[in-house]
């Protein structure tokens, strides 16, 4: 071999023994944050092992059951955060459960968890916690859930309150961002090297554009956790919930017109996540379903307008009354 290539082979192999170095120095310092963040936002709740997957939830409160379901990149956390859950636990038993993946609950590899799957593992849960027919409250692709729960269990949800939801398919360029993040082998390799970086750095772009137009709450500001969102575990989470949001939304279409539960449907009318005209879309659809757009507010609209949610749970909860029997025992997390 001339000794012009043997250097440039040296200098190649060289160079890629240093990538394969910083790759495996990334990774370590990810699990260290990640590890570090799981020690300083430890669970509030409890833990319940459901068909293998170990869910973290709070249950409190007293009276007429509700079930609240995040969206992607929060916890269940995000409803204490935006001081919905402590104003419905005046009047109702509140359960918040962690969707797999994210924060302290499990998502075991091997399991397509699309929204018709993680519905029926939530219903499961609230078999095994004793909850029955609950009003499901849903926010953003928490809303795709509850209505996979809604449409394959009509008879044991008592209603249903729709947050800033995906429900119809469109193109979205932000698929394209998080699929390489659900392949798998490529994104675990992401997802423990470049991926928690860039997120650090994407991270205050991502917030202003969930909020906007409305300011983002000091609340938010203090309570959300950058470093238990942009965790490894999470980020494959929140990726393959991106990949899938598409079909979850396909498999769906046909059945909204079907759902004999009341419907109360929310945007925001600044939302630049989902524009409101789907949740307008949505209400033509379902026969009796209200609709609240909300003036000035983005797509957290359970922070920027709690008040207007709480008021249409209890709307919905009311009218499902006549059909439910209230839980009065006390179920403190």
């Amino acid at each position: 071999m001339p000794f012009t290539a043997t250097i440039r082979t040296l200098a190649t192999s060289r160079g890629l023994l240093a990538g394969a170095a910083a790759l495996a120095g990334l990774a370590v310092t990810n699990v260290v944050l990640a590890r570090r963040a799981e020690r300083r936002h430890p669970p509030k709740g409890r833990f319940m092992t459901v068909d293998g997957v170990r869910l973290h939830y709070t249950d409190s409160g007293r009276g007429q059951p509700i079930l609240l379901i995040h969206g992607n990149a929060v916890s269940g956390e995000d409803y204490e955060t935006s001081g919905l859950a402590a104003q419905l636990r005046e009047r109702h038993r509140v359960i918040i459960i962690d969707r797999p993946g994210f924060g302290h609950s499990e998502r075991p590899h091997g399991r397509l968890w699309t929204a018709m799957e993680q519905g029926a593992l939530l219903r499961q849960a609230m078999h095994q916690i004793g909850v029955e027919r609950p009003v499901v409250v849903g926010h953003s692709w928490g809303a795709i859930v509850a209505l996979s729960l809604a449409v394959q269990h009509p008879a044991e949800a008592a209603g249903l309150v729709l947050l800033s939801g995906y429900y119809h398919w469109t193109l979205r360029p932000d698929v394209l961002l998080v699929v390489p993040g659900a392949v798998p082998v490529l994104g675990d390799l992401l997802r423990y090297t470049v991926s928690p970086l860039l997120g650090r750095l994407l991270m205050p772009l991502l917030k202003r554009g969930m909020f906007s137009p409305a300011p983002i709450p000091a609340r938010f500001r203090t309570e959300y956790s950058d470093a238990m969102a942009l965790r490894p575990s999470q980020i494959r989470a929140t990726s393959s919930d991106g990949a899938l949001m598409i079909p979850g939304a396909l498999h769906l279409r046909g059945d909204y017109a079907t759902l004999p539960m009341p419907v109360a449907i929310l945007a925001g009318q600044g939302d630049k996540v989902v524009f409101a005209k789907r949740a307008r879309q949505l209400h033509a659809e379902i026969p009796g379903s209200t609709l609240e757009v909300l003036p000035g507010v983005g797509h957290m609209v359970h922070h920027s307008a709690p008040d207007d949610v709480a008021a249409a749970i209890e709307r919905i909860a009311a009218a499902a009354l006549p059909d439910t029997v209230p839980v009065a025992l006390d179920h403190a997390a």
